[in-house]
């Protein structure tokens, strides 16, 4: 399943193979916000960056902005207050600016060019006047191997203060993409290149097809002048009024699902039949009302044995409703302890049995699963996620075992589903939700009878292997 045809269809439609290269900016084209804005945020407010850093940047930035010098002295007076700072440092920097903040900026739509370009054979490189310690994190996340930025000098390990010439900017950058073509015998005239500024005329210039992202008023002239192909992405950055109303609704659709619960309870006198048509309804109407288009692959396996433990990749706090959505009735789940103390889900998630753990006590949390394993052994099927925290990323965590281990206990069988494009719709930590489209590869279940503790380790992983062969291309397999 491919949830943006319409974007990937001219690079599927090419040729194919590492001649052709596909080129990304970074920021504004392959991020909706500035690397180095996060990255300034991330030093301050950790403490790291000293007055004099703040103050030399501060005036450096000022200078640029006036028009007194260009972008090779902006980083020369930004980086000077790095001398004598080991590498190591920024490396760091760099790994938490990324988790933290830029992991969830990346456009869906630039992930999917690039997994595109991926999967053509083309050889995909980011090109962008940022450092490498703003890029680095994300390409290893993107697969991308080839990352041209501006470099800092460094000796032993330690940052000399100076920067290195010519930087990645302007006509540097039509530099870098003319040194890469040399690398990987490039040919220029099939390759793409994707940014959003006008400061990269030179090298949107030397390349085929030239492709305005979410261009720079002057670069869409350019592009309009020159009948260049312009796309622009909302599914980042500043939410638009109707993605507000969309989350309000969403959130607030809780409220009719739970009456409908409460009247079918009542009718029925039945507790478990009034968890179920609230749980089924809220399932339905939030997806709904959020402008999110479910696709299921294998959903007869949802169904084939019941009560079974159903795992799935955790991305976003939307996973939940959708696996309500697809279950439907009688099952029950496992949640972190801070959702308890939540006034909403907190009491909701409660009266459906869902067991809340301390990730911090292990001894507690094995305690706390004890519940679970009843509710399977009495007919309800388990939700869980054995990655156990969010994923930032679509990148698959490593697999915790207690999940497995209580299918073992009650005999029931796994059921694996791979969640893609979740990310899309609701990133880790965001609060407004945005259409998309969402799909989920449901396989069939998995005996687990004949498992032991002894195996339960080859176990998981051929399961985890099932994920990554669904999730990702061959070359980011991990």
């Amino acid at each position: 399943m491919n949830p943006h045809p319409r974007l990937t269809e001219e690079i599927r439609s090419g040729p194919s193979g590492p001649k052709v290269g596909a080129l990304f900016d970074l920021d504004q084209t392959l991020l909706a916000g500035f690397s180095a804005t996060s990255f300034m945020q991330e030093r301050f407010l950790s403490g790291r960056m000293a007055p004099r850093e703040m103050a030399e940047t501060f005036f450096g930035l000022l200078s640029f902005a006036l028009g007194r010098t260009g972008f090779s002295g902006l980083m020369s007076a930004t980086t000077a207050a790095y001398r004598g700072l080991a590498e190591s440092v920024m490396e760091e920097v760099g790994e938490e600016v990324f988790q933290k903040h830029l992991a969830t900026q990346i456009y869906p739509e630039s992930r999917a060019l690039v997994q595109a370009h991926q999967e053509m054979g083309h050889t995909v490189a980011i090109v962008s006047s940022a450092t490498r310690y703003q890029a680095a994190p994300l390409a290893r996340d993107m697969g991308i191997h080839d990352v041209l930025c501006t470099d800092l000098v460094v000796e032993n390990g330690v940052f000399t203060g100076e920067v290195a010439h010519p930087t990645c900017y302007g006509e540097g950058k039509a530099v870098a993409g003319r040194k890469l073509a040399e690398q990987h015998s490039l040919d220029l005239k099939q390759s793409y290149f994707y940014t959003d500024s006008h400061e990269d005329l030179p090298l949107l210039e030397i390349v085929g097809n030239p492709r305005p992202l979410n261009p720079t008023r002057r670069l869409a002239q350019i592009a309009k002048e020159r009948t260049w192909p312009v796309r622009r992405f909302k599914s980042r950055g500043r939410p638009s009024m109707g993605d507000l109303v969309r989350t309000g609704l969403t959130y607030a659709s809780i409220a009719p699902s739970v009456w409908a619960g409460v009247a079918s309870g009542l009718v029925n006198q039945s507790v478990r039949e009034g968890i179920n048509v609230a749980g089924a309804v809220w399932g339905d109407l939030a997806t709904s009302l959020a402008g999110i288009d479910l696709r299921v692959e294998g959903e007869e396996n949802l169904w084939a044995e019941r009560p079974a433990v159903f795992i799935f990749n955790h991305q976003s706090a939307l996973d939940a409703v959708l696996m309500i959505k697809m279950l439907r009735r009688d099952l029950t789940g496992v949640g972190k302890k801070e959702i308890k103390r939540n006034p909403i889900f907190g009491p909701l998630f409660s009266a459906a049995g869902v067991a809340f753990v301390d990730r911090a006590d292990t001894g507690r949390a094995i305690e706390a699963l004890k519940p679970a394993v009843d509710a399977l052994r009495h007919g309800r099927s388990l939700v869980i996620s054995p990655e156990g925290t969010r994923s930032p990323t679509p990148r698959l965590g490593r697999f915790k075992k207690g999940a497995f281990h209580m299918a073992m206990q009650a005999g029931v069988p796994i059921v694996p589903v791979v969640f893609r494009n979740v990310l899309d719709a609701l990133p880790r930590d965001a609060l407004v939700v945005r259409p998309a489209t969402i799909e989920a590869v449901v396989l069939p279940p998995i005996d687990t009878t004949e498992w032991s503790v002894e195996s339960l380790d080859d176990e998981i992983q051929a399961i985890r292997a099932r994920y990554l062969r669904i999730l990702e291309p061959p070359d980011h397999l991990a």
